[in-house]
């Protein structure tokens, strides 16, 4: 081998071993490299998901996306909480708030598919929209919805929100809630009122074995663990929300 052709092996040896270390650090998730408590939120936008294969990786819980507003189930529901407590994933259930649908037809739909004795983690409330209404008239509306949902299980919800949502909505006005913060940066979130945050949505494009294309990835923040989330009333919650004639619930399809 002459020493051009030498010079030409060395070189596209280096350069195949930069896009093998290059094309491995993509495959590298956050829980691969760090020790704390992981999990995702799933919902009809996940289609087909592996359970077997979701299983078997370091997710401890997964939050389902079971209602939106007063009248949307999601199509997968069933399916994913059924699947993931076969696969021993402690489960927990989801609703997307909407502020300007009725707050009572909201919590009937919910509780028709958030069935305590399915639950392990407490329910979970997404907000993340204010449809509109000025600063008070979101609050109003959806601090009604949280005491209706404490009211029935027994346990305040769990809150899901965006950090700029929060800075700029939610400011000092959650202190006694446990919440789940999205922040899609390498930095951890911090609010701009300094309070202490239970969980962090760090990513909305992880990859995870047993579900194909993007799943959003959470994990706790500091010393919290599961034990804070646990479902406590595992009967059938005993005051019912009567459902207003007229009310059609819609399966959501993707």
């Amino acid at each position: 081998m002459n020493f051009d052709n030498n010079f030409k092996y060395i070189f596209l040896s280096a350069l195949m071993s930069i896009f093998s270390l290059s094309a491995g650090a993509q495959d590298v998730e956050c829980e691969d490299t760090c020790q704390h408590i992981h999990g995702i939120d799933i919902s009809h936008y996940q289609h087909g998901v592996f359970w077997d294969a979701v299983g078997s990786t370091k997710m401890a819980y997964v939050y389902i996306k079971a209602t939106e507003g007063g009248d949307r189930i999601d199509s997968r529901y069933e399916e994913n909480i059924q699947m993931a407590r076969q696969h021993g994933i402690k489960v927990g259930s989801y609703h997307f708030y909407r502020p300007k649908a009725d707050q009572e037809e909201q919590l009937l739909n919910f509780l028709t598919q958030c069935r305590p004795e399915e639950q392990d983690l407490i329910p979970m409330i997404d907000v993340e929209t204010t449809a509109r209404l000025d600063s008070a008239e979101f609050c109003d509306s959806l601090f009604k919805f949280l005491e209706l949902v404490e009211h029935v299980y027994k346990q305040k919800p769990l809150i899901y929100t965006g950090a700029n949502f929060y800075d700029k909505y939610l400011r000092e006005k959650l202190d006694r809630y446990l919440i789940m913060i999205a922040q899609y940066t390498e930095q951890e979130p911090v609010l701009a009122d300094g309070r202490d945050i239970t969980l962090w949505q760090y990513t909305g494009k992880g990859r995870l074995a047993g579900i194909n294309g993007h799943v959003d990835k959470s994990r706790f923040m500091g010393n919290h663990t599961l034990r804070e989330l646990r479902f406590r009333q595992r009967k059938s919650p005993s005051a019912a929300v009567p459902r207003k004639e007229g009310t059609a619930m819609r399966t959501e399809e993707e």
